[in-house]
């Protein structure tokens, strides 16, 4: 292999590894904003999901059982914000930045608590890279696709299961429906509440997900503020890839070779100043949204509360 195609690989291979966590998040966002809900809390739920990704693995001892416990706090987080913006009918943009806050917050105070202030963080069970016996052989492609940790394979595969819901069951144009015209579909029987709600929960639950993978997956341990923007870059990812998995799923590798080329060049020890190298994924995400998303129409009822009459 000669050392322009081992380099190739290795960039491919960690562009899919930092896509995972945005395109895990964005879909979730899908099915809330198909349903009418804008959650901009997507960052602090992942931040949430992240440290109770660590505890579960800590405490149980498995790490799959802190993605789980990770997926279910998410979705708990989603309940309490489908509360707060369907039955209570606050401002979805405020509530989305009370999330964000009370996640930085809590997190910071319940990890200093738990895990105390150390430099070297106790030993916790994560995820490793599994090879797929044959797949993985094949040059290039078996690298990139087929020797990555099993949440990644869990999130590619839920990609086409999101797409097959959404846009293939009664259930998705149910939940399309509310988010574009909420009073038609409550007038067919659809009760536009428990749709929103559970759209709300599969968002959560979702960036719980995305947050665990972060902690069990990429730095195998919590460290405060590790999401660092990728709730937010999970937003745009959802625009970029006009609220279809399948555009979210190759938006989300966009964004995830901008934060890939930023470690290979500061592991190459290039002359560029790292606070440019640390820009790179929000220029990148500013530049795609402001020059190259083309024209992206939301869900028409997208942010709005329903109030039945």
């Amino acid at each position: 292999m000669t050392d322009f195609i081992k380099e190739l690989t290795n960039f491919l291979a960690a562009d899919v590894r930092t896509a995972v966590p945005l395109l895990l998040a964005a879909t979730g966002l899908i099915f809330s904003e198909r349903s009418g809900i804008v959650n901009i809390g997507a960052e602090g739920m992942m931040l949430i999901g992240a440290l109770a990704g660590v505890v579960g693995s800590y405490f149980l001892g498995d790490a799959w059982m802190g993605a789980l416990l990770a997926a279910l706090v998410g979705a708990l987080l989603g309940l309490l914000f489908g509360f707060l913006v369907v039955t209570a009918r606050a401002d979805q943009v405020v509530i989305g930045a009370a999330f964000n806050i009370l996640g930085l917050g809590l997190t910071t105070s319940l990890a200093r608590v738990i895990f105390g202030v150390n430099t070297s963080p106790p030993p916790i069970d994560a995820f490793r890279p599994v090879a797929v016996p044959g797949l993985s052989r094949i040059p290039v492609l078996g690298e990139v696709l087929f020797h990555q940790s099993e949440l990644t394979y869990l999130a590619l595969l839920l990609v086409p299961v999101a797409y097959f819901v959404l846009f293939k069951t009664t259930l998705g144009l149910r939940v399309r429906a509310v988010g574009e015209y909420p009073r038609a579909a409550d007038t067919v029987g659809i009760n536009v509440y428990r749709i929103r709600y559970g759209a709300s929960m599969v968002c959560g639950l979702f960036c719980g997900l995305a947050g665990s993978y972060l902690s069990l997956s990429l730095l195998n341990f919590f460290t405060e503020n590790m999401t660092a923007g990728k709730g937010f870059i999970a937003l745009a990812t959802v625009i970029f890839g006009k609220w279809n998995p399948f555009g979210v799923l190759g938006a989300a590798l966009v964004f995830g070779a901008g934060e890939a080329l930023q470690y290979r060049l500061q592991a190459t020890g290039a002359n560029i100043p790292y606070q440019i190298l640390l820009m790179i994924p929000y220029l990148l995400t500013i530049g795609a949204l402001a020059g190259f998303v083309g024209r992206a129409i939301p869900p028409a009822s997208s942010g709005r509360p329903y109030v039945k009459e």
